[in-house]
């Protein structure tokens, strides 16, 4: 009997059909999907070069639901990440990202068991309604204030290492041009 944290592997042959060696059977990209959403730990890897291809896997669905219907992501926000790539911010961006997606889930989680605590009550259906439209502005406008804070604080952060550059280059005499 498989253990329930074990990690399953998903096998990707080169004719880009995916094999799920737990129920050996193959599987489409929207299997993934769902373990995804199941919170199963997984990983996709190539059968010829053994490479690890999980995170190639997760971007492909990220694009199909992009495509599909309401994008999560505008074109400046991803051009933004774009002209991330390479600069030297780029792995706190990368974790940035992360622990705001983290606590993203911890509120909508937390929101979610609230709300579902306050249905077993036996709340009247207009009741739930207006609950559950309450909850879409006050998280924009919780959202909204978080970013603020963020901005202030890579702002901060911004003045302390521009400080910091300035005392260490201080000694530094600029070269002029006097012969």
């Amino acid at each position: 009997m498989k253990k329930r944290n074990e990690q399953r592997v998903i096998k990707k042959y080169p004719n880009r059909r995916l094999y799920d060696t737990q129920t050996s059977s193959y599987i489409t990209l929207a299997d993934v999907k769902q373990m995804v959403l199941a919170n199963e730990v997984f990983e996709v890897v190539d059968v010829k070069s053994n490479d690890n291809l999980t995170r190639s896997i997760l971007l492909q669905i990220i694009l199909e639901e992009e495509a599909g219907g309401l994008p999560l992501f505008s074109s400046t926000v991803l051009s933004q990440i774009i002209r991330s790539y390479g600069n030297a911010m780029q792995g706190m961006l990368g974790s940035y990202l992360e622990k705001n997606m983290q606590a993203f889930a911890e509120i909508q989680n937390n929101l979610t068991t609230q709300s579902q605590t306050v249905a077993d009550q036996a709340v009247s259906n207009e009741a739930w309604q207006q609950l559950l439209s309450m909850q879409a502005p006050l998280m924009q406008g919780m959202m909204g204030n978080y970013i603020e804070q963020s901005k202030n604080m890579f702002l901060k952060m911004q003045d302390q290492m521009n400080e910091q550059t300035s005392s260490m280059f201080n000694g530094f005499v600029k070269p002029t041009n006097d012969k």
